[in-house]
């Protein structure tokens, strides 16, 4: 089931109604659905090239309106809602150890890495950050700068070194999340220090 959801998805790219197709998956990737919408958002730049800005801004959008929905599904409904989708998607255990790293400073990390690189997934994290009433604020400025630097980012690097550079930015995301968070915390430590 997940490979046809895979490939129902990256079919989308070539639809007249692409665009409104990354919105969509841009917005229920961040909060309930499993595909990410680089499956979608990739292809498009390739085939689009010219309207890779567009592209990146409309993914960059629909994700954090996505993160902003799925904070609100873990504050006001996470037993009604929330819970059930967790449990469904197998995501549940991944919520439950997550939550015992609640401090904010570990939820800022979480949602840099889960904006850039989708470690841990980002609809376990918009979820657990409502469940704890994480600053709505700091949440909404935190996924903006995310999820825009993953869009804005791939799209420069697509606009640049074309199909190539894809294949290299998908294995190694992981690192270049932590190698950003290892600067954005050295930059927290000098600026309270």
């Amino acid at each position: 089931m997940f490979r046809k959801l895979y490939h129902w998805t990256l079919s989308l790219a070539g639809h007249p109604r692409a665009e409104g197709a990354l919105g969509a998956i841009s917005f229920v990737e961040s909060s309930f659905f499993p595909i990410p919408a680089d499956v979608l958002f990739v292809p498009m730049c390739l085939s689009r090239p010219e309207k890779i800005w567009r592209y990146a801004f409309i993914a960059s959008l629909f994700s954090v309106l996505g993160g902003i929905f799925g904070w609100l599904l873990g504050h006001y409904a996470f037993d009604l809602v929330g819970r059930p989708m967790l449990e469904a998607m197998g995501k549940m255990d991944s919520f439950e150890k997550l939550q015992g790293t609640t401090g904010d400073l570990a939820i800022l990390a979480m949602l840099v890495t889960s904006g850039l690189a989708h470690v841990p997934p980002m609809k376990v994290v918009t979820i657990l950050a409502g469940v704890i009433s994480f600053n709505p604020v700091l949440f909404i400025l935190s996924a903006i700068v995310a999820r825009g630097a993953r869009f804005y980012g791939l799209a420069w690097l697509l606009s640049r070194y074309g199909a190539q550079i894809a294949h290299f930015i998908e294995k190694r995301m992981a690192w270049i999340a932590v190698g950003l968070l290892v600067l954005l915390g050295l930059a927290w430590f000098l600026l309270k220090g």
